[in-house]
């Protein structure tokens, strides 16, 4: 290893890529325990992903799927005409569950031959709610899902009168569980409302519920945009943060730490006696160890500056939030008292297109950014814990390193 090992090092390297006689961009990424060999093919999209077929998920061959979605998927019921019945659904609890509650609703719409209703979004507030449109691109979730469901984006007027019938459906819900407990209600109601439940282990036992089917993945990894204002925000933002990364070749690390989170239960308990929450001080220290420069521009979830923080900046100068970074004219609408709510996509999204990502604690949103970053091919993505070792590698994610995220599942 270079003299300058301890630096984060990002070297861009085209390479022709065999299978299309394209390009792909690959990021070489030097920190301590990486070296040269450490490289991590990059994706704009999910255009060119290599998905597994519905067949490939169950014997492992791959198909190259064009216009986002897979091919070889077998004909739904119904499929190609409106259904008189329907599915609905909400997104709640924030953008890390999300994309789990529309790929439950796709797998269980296609399986009933329904059509999917455009779904609402709730906020933290009893009766908060949002057009989907106000957060996503509508236009590019109909379009992905052509061919697989039938949505509709406007509620037809036969529903507004209808009562929907409530149905509790497991995360990542099984055809055997359509089959025997939603379709003996579907035959007898025509409207039915999915509400997804997430199992509080589920993360923990992400590794034993790697199957997933190809329209569960499609779902998850290719329907969500975020509307043009506000993915023109993030970009934005994402552009000021590698703007403000020139010594390390315009990237940056993002890191989910937030004061709050350090107070709540899950961090005051230890789980087999080891350490599962780190703080701000810590979090810098480890940095420090694993090689990243002093210089490293590194991004915050916290809301706010908090005193607590002033520790990782001594470490790391160029260390921000979302408030440091924000446009001044779009302060009020999407940082201000009323637009709270968008803060969670804005964190979500700027995680997600991160070179590097550090969660301080263990969550529902650690594991969502890890299954984006392995849709995206930005896999870099390290983990704290009480070792001695100043080895990078050896603090990568296990679902990178141990291939323990079901989204290994839906990629070749």
């Amino acid at each position: 290893m270079e003299d300058d090992s301890s630096n984060l090092v990002v070297e861009r390297r085209e390479e022709r890529a065999a299978q299309d006689g394209g390009h792909v961009s690959a990021l070489v990424v030097r920190a301590r325990g990486l070296g040269v060999g450490f490289y991590k093919n990059l994706s704009t999209g999910l255009k060119d992903v290599v998905w597994k077929s519905d067949d490939g998920v169950k014997n492992g061959k791959c198909t190259v799927i064009a216009e986002h979605r897979p091919i070889q998927c077998k004909q739904g019921k119904g499929e190609g005409k409106q259904s008189s019945r329907y599915v609905y659904f909400f997104l709640n609890n924030g953008p890390e569950y999300h994309a789990s509650q529309i790929a439950n609703a796709v797998v269980v719409a296609r399986h009933l031959g329904a059509t999917l209703m455009l779904p609402d979004i709730r906020g933290t507030k009893l009766g908060e709610k949002r057009d989907f449109g106000e957060i996503y691109d509508v236009k590019k979730f109909v379009a992905s899902l052509n061919g697989v469901v039938q949505v509709a984006e406007v509620k037809p007027a036969e529903v507004s009168s209808m009562k929907f019938t409530a149905v509790r459906v497991p995360d990542r819900v099984s055809e055997d569980f359509i089959t025997s407990k939603i379709e003996p209600i579907f035959r007898t109601k025509r409207y039915l409302r999915l509400v997804t439940y997430f199992d509080s282990l589920s993360v923990a036992k992400s590794k034993e519920t790697m199957h997933s089917n190809a329209y569960q993945c499609l779902a998850t990894f290719g329907s969500l945009k975020l509307q043009a204002e506000l993915q023109d925000l993030v970009d934005s933002m994402v552009g000021t943060l590698r703007s403000m990364s020139q010594t390390t070749g315009g990237r940056f690390v993002a890191v989910d730490l937030r004061v709050d989170m350090l107070g709540k239960k899950r961090c005051q308990e230890n789980v087999a006696a080891s350490k599962r929450c780190y703080n701000a001080e810590e979090i810098g220290e480890f940095l420090k160890k694993i090689g990243f420069h002093k210089e490293t521009t590194i991004y915050l979830t916290q809301t706010g500056w908090h005193s607590r923080l002033d520790a990782l900046r001594n470490i790391f100068p160029n260390t921000f939030t979302k408030d440091a970074i924000v446009p001044a004219d779009e302060r009020a609408k999407f940082m201000g008292s009323e637009g709270r709510e968008y803060e969670q996509f804005v964190d979500f999204s700027i995680c997600t297109q991160g070179d590097v990502f550090v969660p301080a604690y263990p969550s529902r949103f650690y594991a969502s950014i890890a299954g984006n970053k392995i849709a995206s091919g930005k896999t870099q993505i390290f983990v704290p814990a009480e070792k001695t070792s100043e080895m990078a590698s050896d603090y990568l994610s296990p679902y990178i390193a141990r291939k323990s995220h079901f989204a290994h599942s839906c990629f070749c």
